[in-house]
């Protein structure tokens, strides 16, 4: 099968939405490369990118992506980047892909990444490849590229639910003493229980949204719930995915009433057996034992694990926390693929002079 791959400017939502789904029936990709994401972020953010399709000889389409291009900054000046699935612009990209990729045919990932490789590699307006957010494996990495720099590398921290199911829904006796030690100290500090969870309806998603702001605000010096853009993106994927059955929202109380104290909230993405917590919001803690983010998370395991699922990723990061509530983990890589440039040769002196990574 002869496959071809070009480049063309996005149509219509409908008929790219359509094109979409009819390919995203058809694959084993990534929820971070379905409509429910992609579509929120076209819908949420003032962004162009191209549209990949490779097709075969009867014009059907094998894979699909998005392909932004900007003039990123760099210590030497912008250079002009092609990003997959990103749009090369941080405001445009803080939703924060993962397992990131091609949107594939099943079974045709080797071919289909020679032939996208083939095509990129054919355009000339380009320097910088950025690939954000790939598993270590990708056959996208195979670019021939002069200089490659890995910017980043990341645990995807996870929770094996079959074993905590193996282990009698006792997810506790599985995690370290210390671990172990300090939810059952903050359990006793709210009433000696896990708290209780409860799911959103539709009727719920503004309120509860609009309290995870609440509870996100002055927490961190670079908040992505103060930018009005991500709060749209959120409600976006939030409300559709809500209706589609692949985002939940969790709200998580000292008790059983709607009256209870809150304690904290997950949006959680739900695909192919895995749950994954996208973003959260905590009240703050009681005293210097109780830990809210602890609790709810331990809470939702002790959830999934009652239904069909296999893992609750915690998704990328190197927080402590994550890594002290997971019983395994996966990785992701964030990469810069480099043509020759004189500039960008200059460019990777000075920092060596200067001992400066790429990401720097």
């Amino acid at each position: 099968m002869a496959l071809r791959a070009h480049f063309s400017p996005l149509p219509d939502r409908t008929t790219l939405e359509a094109r979409w789904r009819t390919m995203e029936a058809q694959s084993d990709a990534s929820f971070f490369l379905g409509w429910t994401w992609i579509g929120a972020w076209l819908d949420a953010y003032d962004v162009r990118p191209e549209l990949l399709a490779v097709t075969n000889d009867e014009g059907h389409d094998i894979a699909l992506a998005l392909v932004g291009h900007a003039m990123m900054p760099r210590l030497l000046g912008r250079a002009a980047t092609l990003c997959l699935n990103q749009a090369g612009d941080d405001g445009a990209d803080r939703p924060f892909i993962e397992y990131n990729g091609l949107l594939i045919l099943t079974d045709q990932e080797l071919p289909v990444a020679r032939t996208v490789l083939s095509a990129i590699g054919a355009r000339k307006d380009w320097r910088v490849l950025h690939l954000a957010g790939v598993a270590p494996e990708s056959p996208l990495l195979d670019f021939p590229a002069h200089r490659r720099a890995k910017l980043d590398e990341s645990p995807v921290y996870q929770i094996d639910l079959e074993a905590v199911r193996a282990a009698k829904g006792d997810y506790l006796s599985l995690l370290s003493a210390n671990t172990r030690s300090q939810i059952r100290r903050a359990m006793k500090e709210r009433g000696g229980a896990l708290p209780t969870v409860a799911r959103a309806s539709r009727a719920d998603l503004e309120p509860w949204l609009e309290e995870m702001r609440m509870l996100n605000q002055g927490r961190h010096a670079d908040n992505a719930w103060d930018n009005a853009a991500f709060r749209r993106f959120v409600a976006i994927i939030a409300e559709r995915g809500l209706e589609e059955g692949n985002v939940e929202l969790l709200r998580f109380t000292d008790g059983g009433d709607g009256d209870a104290d809150p304690v904290g909230l997950l949006l959680n993405f739900i695909h192919r057996g895995v749950a994954m917590n996208y973003q959260s919001a905590f009240t703050a803690p009681r005293s210097a034992k109780d830990k809210p983010g602890l609790l709810c998370h331990a809470a939702a395991v002790g959830n999934y694990a009652t239904h069909d699922l296999n893992l609750y990723s915690l998704l990328a990061g190197k927080d402590r926390y994550k890594q002290s509530l997971a019983t395994c983990e996966d990785r992701l890589q964030w990469w810069a693929l480099e043509r020759f440039s004189p500039r960008l040769e200059a460019e990777a002196t000075l920092r060596r002079l200067l001992r400066r990574p790429i990401s720097a």
